[in-house]
This record gives structure tokens, C-alpha cells and sequence, in this order.
């Protein structure tokens, strides 16, 4: 029996090593995470920072995540002031265009009349596929022109691992995406507040039309936001879009805010799950809501450089009061790191004078950077400045003054030569002193009258 069990064991550790399980990004060692997809990602709003991810380049099928980037060029069209959300457009006949039987619709109709935001809220509550068409025309003109900016504008986001053939999702081999991608885009979609309210919209009327007489009530499919399917509600979702084919599976871009923190999770390829013989729906809305919790629950934002701290000290000269300078940061660097790493184990990398400085000096004087690092992300750079003023020390000055005077080689020939004419002017007073000239004179005297008795 003893025997099975150790067989039995090491079966599951085998199959516990074998299983791909994802991490999040930066974890320290605390509790693993991993959800149920083919590919995900989960990052802060405001920085980027990733916070978890599972196969975040691969090439995907995004299905109606499309309408993000319809949606975004409309209402980066509509800030520019080329129209208003609030305008009244009539809708062309190439409304239906790349869109099989099967695609998701409202069944809009050629002619008829409704604003762009009727549109906006049809393409991301709705998902209707014909609105994202009509706001393609509304934008650039065709449909065409409208694809060739989508390809554009993800280019500009950074979006390497995408191309875009239509306005909607619609399957097609060469319309592809990355969960990584798809996070820049919803990060970059949820800074315009018009974007941003339709997505967190439960319900939205559009009145009656021209050719149609009733209001039409649009329930938000993303079921963490509303109640379209019952269970899933999750108090701080603010969007994003659902999307499914049977090539891409269930696919969620979800957003959260809390504790004035915002989050996006990106999940790709979800599939229902089997518990007790029997398939449970609506799994990828479990597992959204849980990289969202996960987000909020094991990543907080913690100070890693802070800018009243003294970071080192520089030798000063020419300072009567000291003789060193302590250096601080120009601001603060944080972070959103997992709960249980400790700031402490962060890299710091400073660049700093090699020879000694020189008063007077000024209070926030750059006098060198500090880089924060760990396990080769660099969260920033920030330059070091001095932390009080320093004056100069005019007896000092001028002590160096005269100490650099006589550094310079010349200076010290001209001098060695100076003494040495002092020298010779001494020496020569010393041979030719007082006694040699009193000499000198009585014998120019005794010269001086012999002549004079030769005379007589």
C-alpha cells in the first residue's frame, strides 16, 4: 500500500511541475496566481505597471474588444471638434459591410437617424456591429479609410502585436491582437471621460427614429457592470467590452476603480468550466473579477525613494562651517508593488562628484541622480540636489587663490629666480660691502696726493 502511495505522490507532483502556472508580474514570493485563459494581462491604470500576466503577446482573435478602437477614434474625433457626440447623422447602405448572418446587431436600418452617442452606446453596450460602421463613415468618410487609421492609431499606441481588417471583430485570419495591446488601448481609451461613462453605463434609451417607433433600451453586456446575467455584478467595475466567436473564445477587457486606484484586466480565450459533470457559464467573468480583486487586494502602492531623505554627502572645501554637503531628492518615486516586498531590497544607483566641491553653494543645486532599480526594472531616475546653502570662506579663498598661484610651474621658476637675483644682490653687498669701498677710497686718496707732491 505504502508503495502506491509514493507512486501515487510522485504522479502528482509530475503533474503539479508539468501544469503551466502564471505568476504575477513582480510577485515576491507570496501566494501564486493564475486564472483559467489563453492569455491575460492585469495592469495600474495610471502608470501601466503590469501586475500579472499569462501569455500577454500572443497573437489572439479579439472579437467585439474591436469596438474599443472604433470607439476611441470617434471620441478623439469628437474632441477635436470635427463633430459633436450629440449630432444627428443618417445611416449609409454600407451599414452591414464584413458582417456575417450571425454577428451581433440591432438591426439599424439604411436611412435612419440617430446621434453618434446612440452609436457609441449601441457599439459598447449593445455591441452591435452595424454601429461601429456607421461611425467609421461619421469619422473618416468610408469604412476602408476608417481600417487604415485603426492600423494607424495602434501603431501610435505601441500596439505591435496587432492589425485590425474591420471596424467590429467580425472573425477574420488577419484581424488579430495581444492581451498586452489590448490593455494600452483600454488605458488609453478610459482617459476620455465620453468613453469612459458610456462603458460604465448599465442601461442606455435611444428614442425613437425616424424609422423606428420605439425606444430601444440597450442593456451593457459586460455583466460586471450590469445585471445582463445575474451573479456577476462587482461594485467597482467601470467597463470595459465583452466580446466572443467561437475562435476567440470568451474574451473580457474589464476595468475597475477603488481607493482612488483603477485597474485592467485583459482576458483572452476564457472557456466555461465543468464542476460536478456540468458546464458553468460565464466563467471568464469569475475569472476577471478575480484578477481585479487580485490587483486591489495584492499590490498597494508603496514610497521607494523619498524626498526629504538625505541619500549622501560630498566633501566641500573652502567652507568655514563644514566641509561636506548632503545631497537629497528632488522628489519622490512610488510604486505599485506586491504587499510583501520591502522597498529596502531596491537597487539604488547614484552618479556623483568624484572631487570635492567647492563653496559657495545653493540649496537645490543639482548635484547629481539616484536611479531605483529591482530584479532589472528601473522605476526612475531622479536628480540629487543640495540640501542647504554653504558660503564661502573669504580668508579661505584667498589662501587657495595663492595656493593655485604657486601651483603653476612658472610661477615657481619666476619666483626660484627672483630669490636667486636676491641672493646674488646680498652676496655682492656682502664682497662689496662698506669696508671694500673705504678701502677703495683711501687708495684713490693716497693716489690722489702723491700726483699732487709730483707737482712741486
Amino acid at each position: 500500500m505504502k508503495k502506491y502511495r509514493s507512486l501515487l505522490s510522485l504522479f502528482l507532483v509530475l503533474v503539479l511541475c508539468l501544469t503551466p502556472t502564471a505568476y504575477a508580474a513582480g510577485e515576491s514570493g507570496a501566494e501564486l496566481f493564475s486564472v483559467e485563459a489563453v492569455s491575460a494581462i492585469l495592469i495600474e491604470a495610471d502608470t501601466g505597471e503590469v501586475l500579472y500576466e499569462l501569455n500577454p503577446d500572443e497573437r489572439r482573435f479579439p472579437a467585439s474588444i474591436t469596438k474599443v478602437m472604433t470607439s476611441l477614434l470617434t471620441v478623439e474625433a469628437a474632441d477635436r471638434g470635427e463633430f459633436s457626440l450629440d449630432d444627428t447623422v443618417t445611416l449609409g447602405t454600407d451599414l452591414y459591410t464584413g458582417i456575417g448572418y450571425d454577428g451581433s446587431s440591432l438591426k439599424l436600418q439604411a436611412g435612419e437617424e440617430l446621434t453618434v452617442r446612440d452609436l457609441l452606446h449601441a457599439a459598447l453596450l449593445h455591441s452591435a456591429n452595424e454601429a461601429c460602421n456607421a461611425m467609421a463613415v461619421v469619422v473618416s468618410g468610408s469604412i476602408p479609410a476608417f481600417v487604415e487609421r485603426m492600423n494607424q492609431r495602434a501603431n501610435e499606441l505601441g500596439m505591435t502585436g496587432t492589425h485590425f481588417c474591420n471596424t467590429h471583430g467580425y472573425p477574420d485570419e488577419d484581424h488579430y491582437t495581444t492581451a498586452r495591446d489590448l490593455a494600452r488601448l483600454c488605458q488609453e481609451a478610459l482617459q476620455h471621460p465620453d468613453f469612459r461613462e458610456v462603458v460604465s453605463t448599465a442601461t442606455y434609451t435611444i428614442p425613437p427614429t425616424n424609422l423606428h417607433e420605439t425606444e430601444r433600451v440597450l442593456k451593457n453586456t459586460n455583466a460586471l457592470v450590469s445585471n445582463s446575467v445575474q451573479g456577476y455584478r462587482y461594485q467597482y467595475a467601470i467597463g470595459v467590452k465583452t466580446g466572443f466567436t467561437s475562435k476567440a473564445g470568451y474574451c473580457l477587457a474589464s476595468a475597475a476603480q477603488k481607493d482612488h486606484r483603477t485597474v485592467i484586466a485583459i482576458l483572452l480565450g476564457g472557456k466555461n468550466w465543468i464542476e460536478n459533470d456540468q458546464e458553468v457559464p460565464h466563467n471568464y467573468y469569475v475569472e476577471s473579477r478575480r484578477l481585479l480583486e487580485h490587483g486591489f487586494n495584492s499590490f498597494s502602492r508603496k514610497t521607494i525613494l523619498d524626498k526629504i531623505e538625505p541619500i549622501a554627502t560630498i566633501r566641500v572645501e573652502l567652507c568655514a562651517s563644514q566641509d561636506y554637503v548632503t545631497v537629497q531628492p528632488t522628489e519622490s518615486l512610488s510604486a505599485i508593488l506586491p504587499n510583501d516586498l520591502d522597498p529596502a531590497l531596491f537597487q539604488r544607483d547614484t552618479v556623483l562628484p568624484t572631487e570635492p566641491l567647492q563653496a559657495p553653494i545653493e540649496k537645490g543645486t543639482v548635484l547629481g541622480t539616484i536611479t531605483i532599480s529591482y530584479a532589472g526594472t528601473t522605476y526612475g531616475t531622479v536628480d540629487l540636489v543640495a540640501s542647504t546653502s554653504l558660503e564661502r570662506s573669504q580668508f579661505l579663498y584667498v589662501l587657495e587663490r595663492i595656493r593655485w598661484v604657486f601651483s603653476h610651474l612658472w610661477v615657481r621658476l619666476l619666483l626660484l629666480a627672483a630669490v636667486i637675483l636676491i641672493l646674488v644682490f646680498a652676496l655682492r653687498r656682502m664682497v662689496y660691502g662698506p669696508s671694500h669701498r673705504r678701502k677703495r677710497r683711501g687708495r684713490e686718496r693716497a693716489y690722489s696726493s702723491s700726483y699732487r707732491g709730483r707737482g712741486r
